[in-house]
């Protein structure tokens, strides 16, 4: 049988290559419905494939965006390239999803690998931005949108939630069940870092602190992102006779290692001690008791960040706040605080 090309369905269609094009692309530019539906419906009946190779041969272009996370096995990025895979499916596009370990030279890797493939865009969760990395997105000229976290390495459109104000959220909520202090257990290195979301909700932990007149001194516990790691760092200061009352955690999965450290030293949660994280992945339900956390808009953001890749005016100069696409934090109380 001969091969089926778009020449065939426009004759079958009554319209032009271009209309086909026009329909098979979503765009650029608009097609009557009547017209969408019979160009529809010839590829139906005929059952036309698009070639994509050539597609993508012709516009420089793939289908695909490229999206490169720390760690996909951490709950968080997961939710996150699950709504951006949604979203992508919604433009017609499919999505390769990178993990860099927290590494520069793996997040290089999938940067050239991605670039090389000519894909529609670059969806970048980045833990600190290197000039290696920037290099290789200017030399291409890249389009590439910032999510989750705004690296300062590189003057791109970035898609975030309000970090420092949803954990001034959930801190100043466990000083109001009447705690002395909060401690805070951030990531394995404290020093402030522009747009790295675990610095700033370290930040908005320091800056409820210190509205409500408590020092901060000494109350910052390191601890890696992972529930793993936490475990075992709060093994050991929950094991304290000085141990906390309260503790604000930077991310849901340290706050689920807290919880079970807690279970094991028979320390009742909330009762002898409050627990809140941030992040509100799906497991936060679940946990035992349910995790009082700082939820993101994860799906509003996924879209934002897809929709911002995919837009041809995306590298028209405009200011840094116009860049910037911020989402407010919401405080979703559950019972680890102590309320019931």
């Amino acid at each position: 049988m001969a091969k089926v090309t778009r020449d065939d369905v426009a004759r079958l269609a009554g319209t032009s290559t271009a209309v086909v094009s026009y329909v098979i692309n979503n765009g650029p530019r608009p097609v009557a419905p009547a017209t969408r539906e019979r160009v529809l419906a010839a590829i139906k009946e005929l059952g036309y494939r698009p070639d994509r190779v050539a597609q993508a041969m012709a516009s420089r272009r793939t289908d695909l965006i490229g999206m490169i996370v720390p760690d996909a096995r951490q709950p968080f990025f997961a939710e996150m390239a699950h709504a951006v895979e949604q979203a992508a499916a919604e433009r017609g596009k499919m999505v390769l999803v990178g993990n860099s370990d927290y590494r520069t030279e793996r997040e290089v890797h999938y940067l050239r690998a991605f670039l090389g493939m000519r894909v529609s865009g670059l969806i970048l969760v980045s833990q600190g931005m290197s000039e290696q990395a920037a290099s290789e997105i200017e030399a291409w000229d890249a389009r590439v949108v910032l999510l989750h976290e705004r690296p300062e390495a590189i003057d791109d459109v970035a898609v975030v939630t309000d970090d420092i104000g949803g954990a001034q959220l959930a801190t100043r909520h466990l000083l109001e069940h009447g705690h002395e202090y909060v401690a805070c257990i951030g990531g394995i290195e404290n020093t402030p870092s522009v747009g790295d979301p675990v610095a700033d909700h370290v930040e908005g932990w320091r800056r409820a602190m210190q509205e409500s007149g408590r020092s901060t001194e000494g109350r910052i516990i390191e601890a890696p992102y992972n529930r793993y790691d936490a475990y075992k760092v709060a093994l050991e200061v929950l094991d304290r006779p000085d141990r906390p009352t309260a503790i604000f955690c930077a991310t849901d999965d340290q706050a689920i290692g807290v919880l079970r450290a807690a279970r094991e030293l028979r320390i009742d949660v909330p009762e002898q001690l409050a627990v809140a994280g941030f992040d509100d992945v799906k497991e936060a339900a679940l946990t035992d008791p349910p995790l009082t956390t700082v939820a993101s808009d994860r799906p509003a953001m996924a879209r934002a960040a897809v929709d911002l890749v995919l837009d041809d005016g995306l590298r028209v100069a405009g200011s840094r706040r116009e860049r910037l696409k911020q989402f407010p934090s919401a405080l979703v109380i559950r019972r680890s605080c102590g309320c019931r």
